[in-house]
C-alpha cells in the first residue's frame, strides 16, 4: 500500500489479528475501509483480494484458505498447512508492498483460490 493512512490501518489490523485471530473485533469493518484505500490508490488486485478476503470470512468464520503451495524434485504442488490466523497474516504483510513482484504473485495466488472457494 502506498498511502501513510492506508499502511497505519494495516498495520492495526495486523496487531488486531495477532491478538485477536480472525475473530478480531471489527476486522470485517477493517478490511473495507482498507479497500477503501486500495481504491484510492487504484489498485484492482489489492481492492478485490481485500473484498474477496472480507466476504470469505463474513461465510466461514474463518480464513482456511489454500493459496500457499510448495513442490517437490518432480514439481510437483502441494498445500501447505497453515492456521487461519497465520494465513490471514501472510495475506496482510504481503499487502504491505503489494507493488512487489513476488509479493503481486501470491496476491494473486489468493484472489484466484478466494474466488474458487467462494464461487
Amino acid at each position: 500500500m502506498k498511502l501513510a493512512a492506508a499502511n497505519k490501518k494495516l498495520d492495526s489490523i495486523i496487531e488486531n489479528v495477532e491478538k485477536h485471530g480472525v475473530e478480531a473485533p471489527n476486522l470485517v469493518e477493517d478490511l473495507k475501509e482498507l479497500r477503501e484505500y486500495a481504491l484510492k490508490e487504484q489498485d484492482p488486485l489489492v481492492t478485490k483480494v481485500l473484498r474477496l478476503s472480507y466476504e470469505y470470512i463474513t461465510e466461514n468464520g474463518s480464513f482456511d484458505v489454500q493459496a500457499q503451495f510448495e513442490e517437490d524434485e518432480e514439481e510437483n504442488e502441494y498445500p501447505i498447512e497453515i492456521e487461519d490466523n497465520d494465513n490471514l497474516l501472510y495475506l496482510l504483510n504481503l499487502l504491505k508492498k503489494a507493488d512487489h513482484k513476488i509479493n503481486r504473485e501470491e496476491i494473486k495466488d489468493y484472489r484466484t483460490a478466494l474466488k474458487l472457494e467462494l464461487y
